[in-house]
């Protein structure tokens, strides 16, 4: 959630009106980041008289407050659809833009907001480039959890940071699922140390759908891995969206670059990028 929202939250929370527009929309928010899910608030912005009233309208279409129109309100519910496929975190759009039918708004402007639960990372494996993604989602902001089944790895000493949870796994396929939930906003990196430990933690990823899987190795190594997924039954169309090998191509070689190659791809799939380079518009 940005600043502006946070203070939103917060001061609305206080208010003693406990049915208040906007504290009823501040306790759907926290709802909808208790569950998982993900949400579009939208504010009315440059209009005289209703200035600052908003509307939050949830992935599956349920909606709580309003803008004090019903036909904008109708509008901007249908068009936060397409701002939360866009990945945009906010971004602002004239009302003209998206219903040019409500000629009495032409002059006034939305501000959409994403609300999600906050990017989390689950790494499979503690090795060195399970060590050296940990550090750096860490540093992003990523709220990341370290897991290995050998307790010695995942120790603090290794990690002194808070902000990267620590599991010794007893059962990985009990630690992976624990850690994933219902894999709202969650990517998961399967870099432990070898097939058989890959395929244990990949039998635990498939079918809690996180919105990344990423699987580390050759094609050669992958490919068996996710064969055996097959061979018992895992789901077709999950298994195509793993990404195996995991990584951008950025010729990696250190356990740092790997894990940026990760991360990156992590990125690109959570912001809707490209992965191209920003310029190479000059060289066309």
């Amino acid at each position: 959630m940005g600043w502006t929202l946070v203070v939103f939250l917060s001061h609305a929370m206080d208010s003693n009106e406990t049915s208040s527009p906007s504290r009823q929309i501040a306790k759907a928010v926290q709802r909808v980041l208790d569950e998982g899910e993900i949400a579009a608030l939208a504010t009315l912005m440059a209009q005289p008289g209703n200035s600052g009233a908003k509307i939050l309208v949830e992935a599956a279409g349920a909606r709580t407050g309003t803008l004090g129109d019903e036909r904008l309100d109708n509008a901007v519910t249908e068009f936060a659809k397409r701002f939360l496929a866009a990945r945009d975190a906010a971004r602002t759009f004239s009302i003209i833009e998206f219903a040019p039918q409500l000629k009495e708004w032409a002059e006034a402007n939305i501000l959409f907001e994403r609300i999600e639960p906050e990017p989390h990372i689950v790494i499979c494996g503690a090795g060195h480039v399970g060590a050296a993604l940990a550090q750096l989602a860490a540093l992003l902001g990523y709220r990341t959890t370290l897991i290995d089944d050998r307790a010695e790895f995942v120790t603090r000493e290794r990690f002194p940071q808070e902000t990267i949870a620590l599991v010794a796994a007893i059962n990985w396929t009990e630690a992976v699922r624990a850690a994933i939930g219902n894999g709202r906003g969650v990517s998961v990196a399967v870099v432990t140390r070898g097939h058989n430990e890959d395929e244990e933690c990949m039998h635990a990823v498939i079918g809690t759908k996180p919105d990344y899987i990423g699987l580390i190795g050759s094609k050669r190594r992958t490919n068996i891995v996710l064969d055996r997924l097959r061979q018992v039954g895992a789901d077709e169309e999950q298994l195509r969206q793993v990404h195996a090998p995991v990584g951008l191509d950025i010729g990696a070689v250190t356990p740092e670059e790997v894990a940026l190659a990760i991360l990156s791809e992590i990125v690109l799939e959570r912001r809707g990028g490209k992965g191209s380079s920003l310029s190479a518009w000059r060289r066309t």
